[in-house]
């Protein structure tokens, strides 16, 4: 045998070990979602349903990208115990740079088995928000202090659970403290910085963590990955549970009904109208909305309709545009940008609306002074020509329809121009009409 044919027989000796081990390597799946935006039903529903997901698939780990300026109470106290519960290590990750875990994220990142942060991020400012329609009306005084006190105890609990700073977590909730990446490793509020995914598995690998069923050592040597998407449902619900698409949804839904009321039988208006308000007091269902914001919208489409059968000189319609825009400022009131509607839709959506029913009021109008095109009103007026002699009875020819006519004055003679001057019955009273020059 030739040292080239040895050669190649160690080349091919050394490729076959090395694809051995590689195949007899164990791999590391890990599930991860990205939540992106306000913690609401939408968000919890998507990550409760991932996190099931993780749990049947018997993933090492469920890995959750976090970036969020807070969110409902409710629903991230949904989040929380599916993660306390979960048989499959969770890791919450604020990343990337620029992030942040505001509010309700404080609550899910300390809760997380392993808790986690890219460079540039901050965590912190974790004041309760309440949940419902005219809820956070009452978050003032003994309430107000039930709602905290609560808040402080839940984040104490779960901070203390895993072995993370309780003291910093509750003025984290009481005074609304905001910490870097830095200071939260320090402080120990998370448990390592990564600047990347890969930089975290491998921090991760052979990592110890306490699951209900006691101690797990993490394996991340070959680590595989795995996005879970939202389901074109959880889409949906997101998109809508956003106040700006709610509050868009109830102007649609209100200009469809009064256009079915306007004109009754168009049916695809009152349809599309129906379809719109049920989605969007769903959306309302799942928002901190403001029962005094909702009342001054409803008042506002009130004194718009008003405005065709009483005359006000247009101060209906002024008190109209005011309630609208009141009510649309107050319709959800919350500390969490995300949780508010955008001035650059309550403008526009507010001029759209006083428009249209502007639009509508003077159309309502003006057909109310139309002259009557139809009935003993509607020949009223109309000229023609007499057929025969009227003398006082005979015939005439109007809007090419022949009718039976009747003179109280002198008698027409035939082929003559007339006018109508009122109906009997089904008899037209009609005089020579004056000459045209």
């Amino acid at each position: 045998m030739t040292k080239k044919s040895l050669n190649y027989l160690f080349s091919a000796l050394l490729l076959s070990v090395f694809l051995n081990a590689q195949a007899g390597a164990e791999t590391s799946i890990v599930k991860y979602i990205e939540v992106d935006g306000v913690i609401q039903p939408a968000s919890s529903r998507y990550i409760q349903r991932a996190l099931d997901e993780a749990i049947a698939s018997d993933a090492e780990a469920f890995l959750i990208f976090l970036d969020t300026p807070g969110g409902l109470m409710e629903s991230m106290r949904d989040i929380i115990k599916s993660i306390l519960v979960s048989d499959v290590p969770v890791i919450v990750y604020v990343a990337p740079s620029g992030s942040r875990a505001g509010s309700a994220g404080v609550f899910i990142t300390l809760s997380a088995h392993i808790a986690a942060m890219a460079p540039g991020t901050n965590i912190g400012a974790a004041h309760p928000v309440s949940m419902g329609m005219g809820q956070q009306d009452d978050t003032t005084g003994v309430m107000e202090d039930k709602i905290l006190n609560d808040a402080v105890a839940f984040i104490r609990t779960i901070a203390e659970q895993k072995g993370r700073n309780a003291n910093w977590a509750e003025s984290a909730v009481r005074e609304s403290a905001s910490i870097t990446e830095t200071e939260a490793l320090q402080k120990n509020v998370i448990d390592l910085i990564a600047p990347s995914t890969d930089s975290l598995f491998a921090m991760l690998d052979g990592w110890e963590v306490d699951m209900p069923d006691g101690p797990r050592i993490l394996s991340f040597e070959n680590v595989i990955p795995e996005e879970i998407p939202m389901t074109w449902r959880d889409q949906i619900l997101n998109i809508i549970s956003d106040p700006n698409i709610a509050y868009v949804l109830m102007l649609l839904g209100i200009y469809g009904l009064f256009f079915e009321l306007y004109n009754p039988g168009a049916v695809v208006p009152g349809v599309i109208g129906g379809i719109c308000l049920i989605l969007a007091f769903f959306a309302f269902q799942t928002l901190p909305v403001n029962i005094t914001g909702l009342l001054l919208i409803l008042l506002a489409i009130i004194l718009f309709i008003l405005e065709i059968k009483v005359t006000s000189y247009g101060v209906l319609s002024i008190g109209g545009a005011i309630s609208l825009i009141l009510g649309s400022v107050m319709l959800i009131e919350s500390p969490i940008p995300g949780l508010r509607i955008s001035w650059g839709v309550i403008l526009p959506g507010a001029l759209a609306t006083v428009a249209f029913f502007l639009v509508a009021i003077a159309l309502s109008v003006k057909a109310q002074k139309r002259k009557p095109t139809t009935g003993a009103e509607g020949m009223t007026g109309e000229t023609g020509v007499s057929i025969d002699e009227i003398a006082p009875h005979g015939s005439v020819k109007i809007r090419g329809e022949i009718w039976q006519a009747k003179t109280k004055k002198d008698a027409i003679s035939a082929t003559t121009p007339i006018v109508v001057i009122s109906v009997d019955k089904m008899v037209l009273i009609v005089e020579e009409a004056p000459d045209q020059e």
